[in-house]
């Protein structure tokens, strides 16, 4: 449906967007994930119409829309202060994009009823918006976006503006949304966690270019970059030499690592090689043995619902594992991490 073709954009002279490239299906959701900065709200702006790209396309089902006006887009886009009119009530502004539609009043009253009953703001539907909360405020946003029935709904940082408590509830209500309507979407964040609740497929921006993309479950199983791992919270990295070809060996300050995936094409025995403990499937090595094995001090343990955050210090490094049982503050242990749970970024440093 939606193809975004080597979008190209500077920023105060600088480089902003440097050839981004990504699609969005029927009925998928795409989360845009990056720092602040790094251009997500650009590409929606550009994507919807409202700012110009110095190179590249966009195309919905093949047309480009370069000359294609904003409204005649048919694209939603909700921003993160939701930008309502604080002089009107609820139902005033989510029938405000329907009048500009040229909508009969009779459909207008029920395509408004729909989307407020939608979020749960039906009774709400006589207030002005100043009166509500964050969070109702957010579910009123959300009805005025989908009540046009956009052919793409954009939201920017719809949630940033709320406590993680209200954010945590109001995605599981949106996911259920977006899925209800199959309305492709396009989700702009830069928490993880709240990408990964509501993404179908995630797309990693970076130095203005799309880094890595797939499901929430693909990138954090493969994180494909140094960076895309630190962002993720993956901080067990090291770098090393490499030993062995197949099985593929790399060794490092910290020991010597069988890696449970095959050697990146091209590379060769001595490349030196960054390597990422995952934080499960991590045990405590009791048998003689010394591959796989990391040695440090237990310095934190915190519980985490279904199992342990372990933090071991390994000389001046911290890691940090998920096990079932505690251990205690302090203890000296030997941790085996198996080779499924060691995957190489196939880069030259960290």
């Amino acid at each position: 449906m939606l193809a975004v073709q080597e979008i190209f954009k500077h920023y105060e002279g600088c480089p902003l967007l440097k050839g981004v490239s990504f699609e969005v299906a029927e009925g998928e959701t795409l989360c845009l994930l990056g720092t602040s900065g790094s251009g997500k709200s650009t590409l929606l702006r550009i994507i919807a119409g409202l700012e110009q790209a110095e190179l590249g396309r966009v195309l919905w089902n093949g047309e480009d829309l370069a000359h294609i006006p904003v409204h005649r887009r048919h694209f939603g886009l909700m921003f993160q202060d939701y930008a309502l009119f604080p002089h009107r009530t609820v139902e005033q502004n989510v029938a405000f994009g329907l009048r500009m539609q040229g909508l009969s009043v009779v459909e207008i009253q029920q395509r408004v009823k729909e989307m407020l009953e939608k979020v749960n703001m039906l009774s709400f539907a006589k207030r002005r918006v100043t009166d509500l909360s964050g969070g109702e405020q957010q579910r009123v946003a959300l009805a005025r976006a989908l009540a046009p029935r956009p052919r793409l709904l954009m939201l920017d940082e719809p949630l940033g503006a709320l406590d993680r408590a209200l954010r945590t509830q109001l995605i599981a209500e949106l996911r259920y949304l977006l899925r209800e309507s199959k309305i492709p979407a396009i989700y702009v964040t830069h928490d993880q966690d709240e990408a990964f609740e509501i993404a179908d497929r995630v797309a990693l921006l970076h130095n203005g270019k799309i880094v890595q993309s797939g499901t929430p479950a693909e990138v954090y199983t493969n994180p494909a970059s140094i960076w895309v791992a630190e962002f993720l919270g993956l901080s067990n990295l090291m770098l090393g030499k490499v030993l062995s070809l197949c099985p593929l060996q790399v060794k490092t300050d910290f020991g010597c690592w069988e890696v449970g995936c095959k050697a990146p094409e091209g590379l060769q025995i001595g490349d030196r090689l960054a390597i990422l403990l995952r934080p499960w499937g991590a045990s405590v090595q009791t048998e003689p043995g010394t591959e796989n094995v990391l040695s440090g001090k237990v310095v934190d343990v915190v519980f985490r619902g279904e199992g342990y955050r372990l933090v071991l210090q390994c000389g001046e490094v911290k890691f940090q594992f998920y096990c079932e049982k505690p251990l205690g503050v302090g203890e000296m242990i030997r941790l085996y991490i198996p080779p499924e749970s060691v995957i190489c970024l196939n880069e030259p440093s960290i």
